[in-house]
């Protein structure tokens, strides 16, 4: 690798990291910013409740991990019918530590430890790549937005500054310590 193939490959690890720390940021304000209530409410038909939706989250980048980078520490599951508000900040605090261990590795200067993405089991890997990043933002933004919507049909709309703060990503990155904001820190 040329070095410059090799600074940009380090500055794509940094801000990899940095974006899934501010994705889990934004996990960690709904879960701050819910009525109680709302947590364990059974939403109409056949879907999740919150506390499934977010446990789900968790247990998914937990087999992430586990099947891309084996030789990092998976986090404990969570239970889906027992968990509170508390043990799911503190398991997505621990799985989004861990996923940006595999991020920094497969995305900056891991050494080729981390060759292939394992989504899952019965998926086909991917070679590393921004995709990988890609892929995992989609998903919890895709469940996000199941939590705003199932929030707001069981009665318990989150405010519009918790709603629209999931849009700041300036405020966003200084939380999670990076001051000058997107784009100048990596």
């Amino acid at each position: 690798m040329t070095t410059r193939q090799h600074k940009v490959h380090t500055q794509l690890g940094r801000a990899a990291v940095q974006i899934f720390a501010a994705n889990d940021r934004m996990n960690q304000t709904l879960i701050e910013h819910l009525d109680a209530t709302a947590w364990t409410a059974k939403p109409p038909g056949k879907a999740r409740t919150i506390a499934a939706i977010f446990t789900h989250m968790h247990n998914v980048r937990g087999k992430w991990v586990r099947l891309t980078a084996p030789h990092l520490k998976v986090p404990p599951q969570l239970n889906r019918a027992h968990c509170t508000p508390q043990q799911a900040r503190a398991g997505l605090a621990q799985s989004a530590a861990r996923c940006a261990e595999m991020l920094a590795e497969a995305l900056g200067d891991g050494g080729g430890r981390i060759e292939k993405f394992r989504r899952d089991g019965w998926a086909q890997p991917w070679p590393v790549g921004v995709e990988m990043l890609c892929y995992m933002l989609s998903h919890e933004a895709h469940h996000r937005g199941q939590v705003c919507m199932l929030a707001h049909q069981l009665g318990f709309p989150l405010p519009i500054e918790v709603a629209s703060g999931l849009w700041n990503w300036e405020r966003l990155w200084r939380d999670c310590g990076s001051p000058a904001g997107p784009g100048y820190d990596s």
